[in-house]
């Protein structure tokens, strides 16, 4: 389980003080609730602290189990929606009994979703919101796509409905629920989650206020195209693959080629687009050995820096940046994996064309063409998946607000698609129009979604060590959203793991994050774990 995943927040001890709120109805009445398509399958009251996950679910979704016995009384709500014969939506509504803070807030998913995001719905319960989750229409691992082999409707259902379907269903609960409609609605996750963000957005520019995506997967038939190039590159030839043992030395390559690029040896490459480091330089020249590469993974790597190209040279996706190799979410997690075959890339490709696009469970990578696979999962899946339409006038006349971010030492989805979609926006909707709905921010050192060597702790789902919109995005997003006041500059914090975390949690540094395309520079002197010694500034 990541750091990430097990930073937890008391709610008394955030800043979040509960007010009575007066039930139209007793929880357990919403049982009979008529929405269409749908049966409630449970409406109870879950008393203060007795809450328990099912204990199939994934740990990463559960976080801490000792964080539920801090959760209040709250309403559950169990539904299954059915908007096709062949679909099978999930969804929970959690609402508390008291102290409801007017708003509600949608939970998204990683990877091929398939479960509830039980952390996030009890952090949001908490925190005073009305929350909901859903497992798309499918009951899986997030790495597993066997479900959607022939079944379209469920494809779609993934794509795209199940999250508004819960969005919907959620919003008419709440209302039942408590006489009122909420106030504002917000939606913040990562990867597959930030996609969804995006495709609620682009779709259904009416159902949220604000939107904090994170390292969005929006570009699903191209990344996972990518997926197959990383897949084909590393094990075609098997002496191209690399080893995680060698890992930590291309790592350590990197930095001493680049570290001090930015004027600051501190392990971060504020911005790898400045690293030219070139593979070559690590080739062995006395035997095969971890602390070198062989010709044939030297080819390799250069290939995953590079990308992902057709055979007239077309870019399909950006490569990898330098300096996210290290780590627990680095490439030996993603990229290379344990053995050839074993790195969560090379499943989410496999799952992807095997199940999704071709529909044969004996899909074969090594045989497959490139500019094959890519035009067959655009022709079949691109309409449905990808959330890409730089166009998003509606989102801004309904006055959404948007707020994108990527840790620049992403090992799973490369930064510069986060900024090639952002420049995408900007380029389609004049710069003043967009900029008075959508903010990217970029961060130093941040692997996908959480950890890496760099801050990676700033609110993204409403979990920060300090309760202020300086230093939580999400409270920025709302801010935005509500008062008009868009964020320029948010505050990053590196925490010490201790569940739960909160005010007490031991800061190890901070570091000030900027409205994209300003970075934060460091000043040439003063604490370099310090945000205050970092002034943003235009490239």
């Amino acid at each position: 389980m990541s750091r990430f995943a097990m930073l937890l927040c008391l709610g008394a001890s955030c800043g979040f003080f509960p007010r009575v709120n007066a039930l139209a109805q007793p929880c357990e009445q919403l049982a009979q609730l008529a929405l269409p398509n749908t049966k409630i399958t449970s409406a109870q009251t879950i008393v203060a602290g007795a809450f328990s996950p099912p204990p199939s679910s994934s740990p990463w979704l559960i976080g801490d189990p000792s964080f539920y016995k801090q959760l209040p009384v709250f309403c559950r709500v169990m539904a299954a929606d059915k908007p096709t014969p062949d679909s099978d939506i999930k969804i929970e509504v959690w609402m508390p009994a008291s102290g409801w803070n007017g708003k509600f807030r949608g939970q998204g998913n990683g990877g091929f979703a398939g479960e509830m995001d039980y952390r996030s719905l009890g952090l949001a319960v908490l925190q005073g919101y009305a929350s909901a989750s859903t497992d798309t229409g499918h009951a899986a691992s997030g790495v597993d796509a066997t479900w959607a082999l022939g079944h379209p409707e469920r494809v779609i259902d993934f794509a795209y409905r199940a999250i508004h379907e819960m969005t919907s269903l959620s919003k008419a609960t709440v209302k039942a629920f408590y006489g009122d409609a909420p106030k504002h609605s917000y939606f913040a996750n990562c990867s597959n989650g930030g996609r969804q963000g995006l495709m609620e957005a682009q779709r259904y520019p009416e159902d949220y206020d604000g939107i904090l995506a994170g390292a969005p997967a929006n570009y699903w038939t191209h990344l996972l195209s990518s997926a197959l190039w990383d897949a084909q590159a590393t094990t075609l030839d098997p002496g191209s693959y690399i080893p995680a043992s060698k890992v930590r030395a291309i790592a350590h390559a990197v930095l001493a080629a680049c570290d001090a690029k930015d004027g600051l040896k501190d392990g971060i490459l504020n911005d790898p687009r400045q690293c030219h480091f070139d593979p070559a330089t690590m080739l062995c020249k006395q035997g095969n050995s971890d602390s070198c590469l062989t010709k044939p993974q030297v080819t390799a790597l250069k290939k995953l820096y590079a990308g992902a190209h057709d055979s007239k040279g077309t870019q399909i996706f950006p490569g990898f940046l330098p300096g996210a190799e290290e780590g627990q979410g680095g490439w030996a997690t993603w990229i290379t994996g344990d053995a050839p075959g074993k790195a969560l890339l090379f499943a989410f490709g496999s799952g992807f064309f095997g199940n999704m696009v071709y529909e044969q469970a004996d899909w074969d990578y090594k045989k497959a063409k490139l500019d094959d696979a890519v035009a067959a999962a655009d022709q079949k899946l691109a309409a449905a998946l990808n959330s890409t339409e730089p166009n998003m006038k509606a989102f801004q006349a309904h006055g959404g607000k948007l707020i994108l971010y990527h840790g620049w030492s992403d090992a799973a989805i490369s930064p510069l698609h986060s900024i090639n979609y952002y420049e995408s926006v900007l380029a389609t909707m004049d710069k003043q129009d967009a900029d008075s709905f959508v903010r990217l921010f970029m961060v130093p050192g941040m692997q996908h979604c959480a950890d890496g060597p760099g801050p990676d702790d700033f609110g993204q789902l409403g979990i920060s060590p300090v309760n202020d919109p300086r230093h939580n995005l999400y409270l920025a997003l709302e801010e935005w959203a509500e008062k008009g006041t868009a964020p320029s500059t948010v505050i990053a914090s590196k925490t010490e793991v201790q569940i739960p975390a909160g005010p007490g949690a031991k800061v190890k540094m901070t570091r000030l994050l900027c409205a994209y395309p300003q970075k934060a520079n460091y000043q040439g002197s003063g604490d370099p774990s310090d945000a205050g010694s970092f002034a943003c500034e235009n490239p």
